[in-house]
């Protein structure tokens, strides 16, 4: 079934639909909320809101977006209240390097590279707004244009967060970040 059929059999009452739906998009949700935020439990709390706030409001899912975008602008907004309410946005989101070394396994699915230590610690070094845009392009293979209707900024500004993260990525890992090695 596609997303849309799934979303009109969810406002008729099926919940069963929905959770397709969560099933479809949880672990693309963990992964980008994991990575922003660098805890498995707050990761978790977050996706959960995110596909809460989600089913009670389906209703004003308009079907002209794409659901996966519509899912992860209240994902992406859920983060963000999460890292303003915690007071995160300047400090690092992992300030503990022992306890980055014993990070929790990435769920099943997960790109090649998630357990990668020293890309989560490269990225908690990052601008959260910066994190989110490498995260946006190239973890979840975005165009500009979705990553602007999801965030809420400019085309040009999320290339310059893409072009900064980069370069910082660069710089701290050595190497082009989403160039191969």
């Amino acid at each position: 079934m596609t997303d849309a059929e799934l979303v009109v059999r969810t406002r008729g009452g099926d919940g069963e639909a929905f959770g397709m739906l969560v099933s479809r998009y949880y672990d693309a949700c963990w992964r980008f909320a994991y990575h922003m935020l660098g805890e498995r439990a707050d990761a978790e709390d977050v996706v959960q809101e995110s596909f809460l706030r989600a089913y009670l409001a389906i209703g004003r899912y308009d079907e002209r977006d794409q659901f996966r975008g519509w899912l992860f602008r209240i994902l992406t907004n859920q983060c963000r209240n999460y890292l303003t309410s915690r007071g995160r946005r300047t400090r690092r989101f992992v300030q503990d390097d022992a306890a980055l070394d014993t990070a929790p396994a990435p769920p099943p699915g997960a790109p090649a590279g998630v357990e990668d230590v020293a890309l989560l610690r490269a990225l908690s070094q990052l601008d959260p707004l910066q994190r989110e845009a490498l995260l946006l392009k190239y973890a979840e293979g975005l165009e500009y244009t979705e990553m602007s209707a999801m965030t809420g900024a400019g085309e040009s500004a999320l290339k310059m967060r893409v072009k900064r993260g980069s370069e910082r990525l660069r710089a701290l890992l050595g190497r082009s970040f989403g160039d191969p090695e």
